[in-house]
């Protein structure tokens, strides 16, 4: 079946965040929900979010799930504020754990955060099915860019967050903890064999190119397998592995990781408050390494 996808796009980090539904029974998921925040002064904002929330009500949707591709390191979740508008059970891949058990030394997090991912209303498995509305939907465990990414096929639809940019883009980088180039290129040919050419694929960022096209969001199972830079026909894993590893050398960590991580690794939210109402993210010092 064909779902309906309407997208919204968070322009500070080029996120593309997505309300998915049934147009039958009007069930619906929502997608990767970026908030605003601004880096120099800790704020937040819900403008962004709260463009999801409009298209959930004009639309007449029941919202049953709010998914996660995994802890993003460049931009904030905004899943407890959406949750907090429309409802929806929270869900990302099981390798939350192991995300959650790094960053948790990491950033000395209080003693009551326990990495089990107890956080999140689901945790989803490898090849986990479920629903929205009448449509069938299925989890691909795809990991390489994090060890917790999870791609997610609803109908004819599947959204990759990371893995895949827009082919003339190629694919995320695979330097961030858990990361592994030989894992990425494995879950993308998983990918490409086990979903038809005429899949429509959602992707999570686009630049562009650098400005010198308009921004992309949709492409195609057989697009990605023919022309993707980086692993389309042609390319073999060792080539990939090689590319990724002398490019990831290059990249400066996204602006956001250190408040994204410490707060998507607690389904978005706030660290608990201090005795005067106030909360507060940390800044590891000559710990780079440890990202």
């Amino acid at each position: 079946m064909r779902p309906e996808v309407r997208h919204v796009l968070h322009e500070p980090s080029s996120t593309f965040s997505y309300v998915v539904w049934d147009p039958q029974t009007r069930h619906a998921a929502i997608i990767d929900p970026a908030l605003d925040f601004d880096q120099n002064s800790g704020q937040t904002g819900t403008a962004t979010p709260q463009r999801l929330v409009d298209i959930v009500r004009e639309e007449g949707l029941t919202v049953d799930w709010i998914l996660e591709t995994h802890a993003h390191a460049d931009h904030v979740t905004a899943a407890q504020f959406v949750q907090d508008q429309v409802g929806g059970q929270i869900g990302i891949g099981e390798g939350i754990r192991q995300v959650q058990a790094h960053f948790r030394e990491v950033f000395g997090l209080e003693r009551g955060f326990l990495p089990d991912g107890s956080q999140f209303d689901h945790l989803f498995a490898d090849g986990e099915n479920f629903q929205i509305g009448e449509i069938e939907a299925r989890t691909i465990a795809t990991p390489g860019h994090t060890n917790d990414h999870m791609t997610y096929i609803i109908g004819d639809a599947c959204f990759v967050g990371d893995t895949l940019f827009m082919p003339d883009a190629g694919t995320a980088r695979c330097d961030f903890p858990g990361g592994s180039a030989h894992q990425l290129y494995q879950s993308v040919q998983r990918v490409f064999r086990e979903l038809p050419d005429e899949t429509r694929m959602f992707i999570l960022h686009d630049y562009g190119k650098g400005g010198q096209r308009e921004l992309r969001n949709e492409t195609t199972v057989g697009e990605q397998r023919r022309h993707n830079i980086h692993v389309g026909e042609g390319v073999g894993e060792d080539e990939y592995v090689r590319m990724r590893t002398e490019r990831d050398a290059t990249l400066n960590l996204p602006t956001l990781i250190i408040p994204s991580v410490q707060l998507n690794i607690r389904a978005g939210e706030m660290p608990p408050a201090d005795e005067h109402g106030h909360r507060y993210l940390k800044v590891p010092i000559d710990a780079i390494d440890a990202f």
